[in-house]
């Protein structure tokens, strides 16, 4: 059976030092920082996808105990477990993953996190679901993960070209007072802008005035020059 120790073996054999130095500060890690405290290997993503994927069948008490590790990567590597799980599952099992995944969001506790989970999980479920109360609990939370969770799985709709809870939520962040909710909303905006225009100028029309100027340069950012001038002017 493998273990979270074995996790964490495999993934110090992709450790460089160049990125065990960069990744602290890349993910904000220093004191008073989103990411104050976290503590890296060392290792890029698609390294850390390798190992995941390769280890697809680990047990989910396993999965647990690599979710609680002081290392990034491994936190990364158990959701990233967890999406393989959730992709060949059936249907009660993927509500068990997605009750597992919402009972540990402290520590999914940094935007990659968030951005290469919550999509292909909680809004996965989601996305045939008339209920999605979920995700307005998520964006009521004081916690910002949780907050980002709820942005980031609208995704899962956006594909389906299903925008009215991206909509809501946007307009529930256009207050965010943090600078990565900015980036996220902006993003899902965009997202849902490049399937359907008309949605996107709909709430920029409404609402770009009041907009953040981070969320709104994302939101605007495949449109016109000519229609990005006219709304960065909010005038």
């Amino acid at each position: 059976m493998v273990t979270a120790k074995d996790i964490q073996t495999q993934l110090e054999g992709y450790s460089t030092p160049e990125k065990r130095d960069f990744l602290p500060y890349f993910f904000k890690t220093g004191e008073g920082q989103y990411g104050e405290g976290d503590k890296f290997i060392g290792v890029v993503v698609p390294d850390t996808r390798k190992v995941a994927k390769a280890n697809k069948l680990m047990p989910v008490d396993e999965i647990e105990k690599l979710l609680q590790s002081q290392y990034h990567e491994c936190r990364l590597c158990a959701l990233l477990i967890l999406v393989e799980l959730f992709k060949g599952a059936k249907k009660d099992e993927k509500k068990k993953i997605v009750d597992f995944y919402l009972a540990n969001t402290e520590r999914i506790n940094n935007w990659d996190l968030v951005d290469l989970s919550a999509r292909d999980i909680v809004g996965e479920y989601l996305a045939d679901k008339t209920d999605r109360s979920v995700l307005y609990n998520l964006a009521a939370s004081s916690l910002l993960w949780n907050q980002r969770i709820a942005i980031i799985s609208t995704f899962a709709f956006i594909k389906q070209n299903d925008f009215e809870d991206t909509v809501r939520l946007s307009e529930i962040f256009l207050t965010h007072k943090h600078d990565l909710m900015h980036k996220a909303t902006g993003w899902m905006l965009r997202e849902a802008g490049k399937r359907d225009k008309e949605v996107l100028i709909a709430f920029l029309d409404k609402h770009y005035r009041a907009m953040p100027r981070t969320m709104l340069r994302y939101a605007i950012e495949k449109l016109s020059p000519e229609e990005r001038a006219h709304y960065m002017k909010k005038d």
